[in-house]
């Protein structure tokens, strides 16, 4: 069951790495609620077929090229107006043995899981405040507070994520600017079956250590994501929301 939010109807919705995964559940939500929905995601195949099944704008976005992103978020603002939402959801978990983690690696880690969410935000900002409010939800994870076998970095990246969206809130909340974070648990999209979850005995074991029973999916994320955008959460800001079935 999908719950409605009628005050997103007409609301500019911006997602980052919206073309597949949690990104394209949240996107399709925001379709579905009669938002005005751009999204930016490098995959260009997945983008075209994203946006004509749904309708959203899709802009092809090295999040990596700050000047890029900032371009972007532009462009996004002016085909579909001001921002109201914007989802940082945008992420990459590469696994990497810490003992081989060089600066560089760990420069590209914090590039593609943390900088972009820091600076388009920094790019929204302005425009929210000048419209008397907004909502931005970043995209945290579980992995930084249960710990994760050979994610220190990413881990890093998705614990500052948490840092950033608790001192937004606070300086922005006199604007009527929520910034909130989602952690997701085991989401076991198609990339994740492929690259970390390669046989039935790997996701049941994470499900075993759940206290619900059933997976927990994309459009479950969606779903808390829509509700954290929507005036129903007016009175929610600065909290880190897991959705991860208890994960333990």
């Amino acid at each position: 069951m999908t719950a409605s939010y009628p005050g997103l109807s007409g609301r500019t919705a911006i997602v980052t790495g919206g073309a597949s995964g949690i990104g394209a559940a949240i996107v399709r939500g925001f379709v579905r609620a009669g938002a005005r929905v751009a999204f930016l995601d490098i995959q260009d195949e997945a983008g075209r077929a994203m946006a004509s099944e749904t309708g959203a704008l899709f802009l092809r976005c090295d999040l990596l090229d700050l000047a890029a992103l900032k371009e972007s978020l532009a462009t996004a603002q002016a085909r579909l107006g001001s921002a109201g939402v914007l989802v940082n959801n945008a992420a990459n978990d590469q696994r990497q043995s810490f003992e081989v983690v060089t600066p560089e690696s760990f420069d590209w880690m914090m590039g593609v899981n943390f900088r972009h969410v820091f600076f388009a935000c920094q790019a929204v900002l302005p425009a929210m405040r000048a419209a008397g409010g907004g909502a931005i939800v970043n995209m945290s994870s579980g992995v930084w507070m249960g710990g994760g076998n050979d994610m220190e970095a990413y881990s890093a990246a998705k614990a500052a994520i948490v840092g950033l969206t608790n001192s937004l809130a606070r300086d922005y909340g006199r604007h009527r600017i929520r910034v909130n974070a989602v952690a997701p648990g085991m989401i076991t999209t198609e990339r994740q079956r492929r690259l970390w979850y390669p046989d039935e005995s790997a996701i049941s074991a994470g499900l075993a250590r759940q206290c619900t029973p059933d997976p927990v999916t994309e459009a479950d994320v969606a779903e808390v994501v829509l509700f954290l955008a929507s005036d129903a959460a007016r009175g929610i800001t600065k909290q880190l929301i897991p959705v991860n079935g208890g994960l333990r």
